[in-house]
């Protein structure tokens, strides 16, 4: 029998976006009065996405697969767009919910505006200021369409003020990705043999260590680009080892330009959520351009420098442990050595960075919806 509780649809096209989501399910289950769909787009094919991926997020498979994988910018887009209105015309919901700014939050806002449906945006409001990244577009033009704005931090709420968007519409809730990440934390403290992860011998047998994680197109592809980036890389294993998990993007271009790493720096390929999550949380450095590595680093207290010219996070850096560096050799290289020489900054977790963010956003839907 059909639940008489509104429904919400929830969007996610990559493994991060689980991430996201899985505190918003435990909440939605916890207080009861919205019911859920999971809806996996299949923006990206993860094989490690099995069984166990998702009990350890503690939350239930993806309800429906939209298996919209692969395909340029547009292809992928528009496929996922075809496939997601069909099937919320066989299930309309009461609010549409999408995560971050991946080509699957694009596409779903746009088939649920247009369908009528409200559209509820987590992670709202954040910029760039680079047009070149396909992410800042998606986070523009979702947010020119969204009907309830989730923020996870001051700028986010700045940004959507200058664009002309309604207070009351906006909503200062804190961050999903923290909740999920100390949730995360706490189960490998308490409740997991850590013995059984992957990273867990090369962690005992460094000590000491720094992290690496590059994949941006500026860092990664071009010869030019990616010499630059190893170049960095290697100097920091001067200091210290380095594991460096590599993008099987970058490792292919690796290989193709015929640059090598130095033996100091321990390459391994992509890991699962709580093996990469048992290795960072614990190093000396990390040295990345992922946004969202910036945020976790900050939340768990641990030095960061991150390889881009700008951010769209920046309380990272102004509140946190987080130092953008650009991508000058010199000055990343220089912020590195600041950090490992202790002199990085101290930061702190910013407000509302609590572990609760779901249970606001949920509590503020219901309130909508319910």
């Amino acid at each position: 029998m059909p639940s008489s509780r509104p429904l919400i649809h929830l969007i996610a096209g990559a493994r991060p976006n689980f991430m996201k989501i899985a505190p918003l399910i435990r909440a939605l289950r916890a207080d009861g009065r919205l019911a859920f769909q999971l809806i996996h787009t299949g923006q990206h094919f993860d094989r490690d996405m099995n069984d166990v991926f998702f009990e350890e997020l503690g939350i239930p498979a993806p309800d429906v697969q939209l298996g919209c994988g692969g395909g340029t910018q547009a292809e992928q887009t528009a496929r996922i767009m075809v496939a997601y209105e069909k099937h919320l015309l066989e299930s309309t919901p009461a609010c549409t919910l999408v995560v971050g700014d991946v080509n699957s939050t694009l596409a779903c806002a746009l088939v649920a505006k247009k369908a009528g449906v409200p559209v509820a945006h987590v992670e709202a409001g954040l910029r760039s200021g680079d047009m070149r990244m396909p992410e800042e577009v998606n986070r523009i033009v979702t947010d020119a369409i969204t009907d309830w704005y989730f923020v996870t931090e001051p700028s986010g709420r700045e940004h959507l003020k200058q664009e002309g968007k309604p207070d009351d519409r906006v909503f200062d809730v804190g961050h999903v990705m923290v909740d999920n990440l100390l949730y995360q934390d706490a189960q490998l403290r308490t409740a997991f043999d850590v013995a059984t992860l992957a990273t867990d011998a090369i962690k005992r047998q460094l000590g000491r260590y720094a992290v690496v994680t590059l994949h941006r197109p500026s860092n990664v592809d071009g010869e030019d680009n990616l010499r630059r980036a190893i170049g960095i890389v290697n100097a920091i294993a001067e200091r210290l080892p380095v594991v460096f998990p590599m993008h099987p993007r970058t490792r292919k271009n690796l290989e193709a330009y015929g640059l090598t790493v130095s033996p100091n720096v321990h390459l391994l390929g992509p890991q699962t959520y709580m093996a990469f999550l048992h290795l960072w949380r614990d190093a000396a450095l990390v040295l990345t351009d992922s946004g969202g590595l910036q945020e976790e680093t900050t939340a768990l207290g641990v030095p960061c420098v991150t390889m881009r010219e700008s951010t769209e996070r920046p309380v990272t850096v102004t509140e946190g442990t987080n130092i953008l560096a650009g991508t000058d050799p010199d000055n990343v290289k220089a912020a590195c050595q600041r950090v490992l020489d202790g002199q990085g900054p101290a930061g702190r977790r910013p407000a509302l960075w609590d572990g609760q963010a779901a249970e606001r956003i949920v509590g503020i839907l219901a309130g909508k919806l319910a």
